[in-house]
C-alpha cells in the first residue's frame, strides 16, 4: 500500500529530531518571565503552553458559556460546582491548531476543574483515605522547580518534575512529565507525551471514577461546529493491535476543519486503554488503568505512560492513514524520549 503523503511528511519531521541542536533554532521552549509557565513555539508562534505554575480563575482564557450537558447520576459535583473552581497547575493549555485556532479548553463553566490536557485520576487512595487529583480535591500536583528545556531546529521540549501533595503538605508521588513538540508540516504537527510516576509513600493506588469511567490522560477540547468524535481499537487477536482516537470539526478562528488525534503506545501497562467519550463536553480519552481495577504505585517500580498527539488539518484521517501513524509511533525507539531526572 502506498504511504500517504500526510504520513510521509510527519515521519520526516520526526526523523529530523536526530539532528537536533541549538544552532538556528526555530523550535523554542522558554519560561515566561511573568507567569513562570513554559511556552513551546515554532518561528515565534505559540504551539502550546505547559502550565507548570498555578493558574487562577482570573487568568482563565475561557469566557464561553457552559456546554449543554446531560447530568448523569454519578455527577454529584454538579450540585455545587463552585468547589471545583480551584487554582490548578501541571497541565497543557492551550494547544493551538495549524491555523492558530485554540483546540483545548480550561475553566469551563460546566466543569470548572477541566483543564485542557492533564494526567490525573479521580480516585487516588493513600492508605484508607481518598483524594481526587482530577477534580482538585485533597491531593494536588505541585511543581518542584526542577525543569529542563530544549530548543532546536527539529523540536522543542519541556521536562518537569512535580510532587503529588496530600492535603498540600505530604509528598506521596514523584512525577516527571516530558512534552515534546515537533516542527509542523502543512498537514499536521506531532506532540509526544511521556509520564513517569514513582511512589514516595506506601499504600498508594490510582483508579478511574468508579473504576470504570474517566481517568488517565484527560482531554477537554473546545466544541467545534460539525464535531466528529471517533476511536478505534483492533480486536485482541490482531497483531499489531492498534489504538487511536480523533476529535475534529470547525473550531472558532480556523476557517476550515481541523482536529486532534491521540495514539496509545503499546508498551503502556494494560495496553490498550479503554476509550471513553463525552460528546457533550467535546471529550474523548484513553483511560488507565483497566476497568474494575486499582493500580498500585510502588516505591521501587516506576509507572511510565506514553502517548502521541497529532494536531491535523481537515477532518479525521482515514483508517489506513491512522494505522500508519500508529505504526510510526510504535516502531520508534522509545529511548528517544528519555527522562533525565
Amino acid at each position: 500500500m502506498r504511504r500517504p503523503y500526510f504520513v510521509i511528511l510527519l515521519v520526516v519531521a520526526i526523523a529530523c529530531a536526530s539532528c537536533q541542536s541549538e544552532s538556528g533554532s526555530v523550535m523554542q521552549a522558554v519560561e515566561d518571565t511573568e507567569s513562570g509557565q513554559i511556552i513551546l513555539t515554532e518561528d515565534g508562534n505559540t504551539i502550546l503552553r505547559y502550565n507548570y505554575k498555578t493558574v487562577y480563575e482570573k487568568d482563565a482564557l475561557d469566557t464561553l458559556p457552559a456546554n449543554k450537558y446531560a447530568v448523569a447520576v454519578n455527577d454529584t459535583f454538579m450540585a455545587n460546582p463552585s468547589i471545583y473552581a480551584v487554582p490548578r497547575s501541571n497541565y497543557i493549555h492551550p494547544i493551538y491548531g495549524l491555523y492558530g485556532e485554540m483546540l483545548t479548553r480550561d475553566w469551563s463553566k460546566d466543569h470548572p476543574h477541566h483543564r485542557g490536557i492533564y494526567w490525573a485520576w479521580p480516585e487516588v487512595d493513600f492508605g484508607n483515605k481518598r483524594g481526587d487529583l482530577h477534580a482538585l480535591q485533597i491531593v494536588f500536583a505541585r511543581p518542584t522547580g526542577k525543569i529542563n528545556l530544549q530548543s532546536g531546529p527539529a523540536y522543542s521540549q519541556v521536562e518537569a518534575e512535580n510532587l503529588w501533595m496530600w492535603g498540600d503538605t505530604i509528598p506521596i508521588v514523584r512525577e516527571v512529565a516530558i512534552i515534546r513538540a515537533y516542527r509542523s508540516t502543512p498537514q499536521g504537527r506531532v506532540i509526544d507525551l511521556a509520564f513517569r510516576f514513582v511512589a514516595i509513600k506506601d499504600s498508594i493506588t490510582i483508579a478511574r471514577r468508579d473504576t470504570k469511567l474517566y481517568g488517565g490522560l484527560n482531554i477537554r477540547m473546545h466544541t467545534p461546529i460539525e464535531q466528529v468524535i471517533s476511536f478505534h481499537t483492533d480486536s485482541a487477536n490482531m497483531m499489531p493491535q492498534r489504538s487511536w482516537s480523533d476529535l475534529s470539526g470547525l473550531f472558532a478562528g480556523a476557517g476550515q476543519p481541523s482536529g486532534m488525534m491521540v495514539l496509545q503506545h503499546h508498551q503502556n501497562p494494560g495496553y490498550p486503554g479503554e476509550w471513553i467519550q463525552y460528546p457533550d463536553l467535546s471529550w474523548v480519552q484513553p483511560t488507565f488503568p483497566a476497568s474494575g481495577t486499582r493500580f498500585k504505585l510502588e516505591k521501587d517500580q516506576e509507572l511510565v505512560l506514553r502517548y502521541r498527539i497529532i494536531v491535523h488539518s481537515g477532518f479525521k484521517p482515514d483508517n489506513d492513514t491512522a494505522a500508519l501513524l500508529w505504526d510510526a509511533f510504535n516502531s520508534e525507539d522509545t529511548k528517544g524520549l528519555m527522562f533525565s531526572f
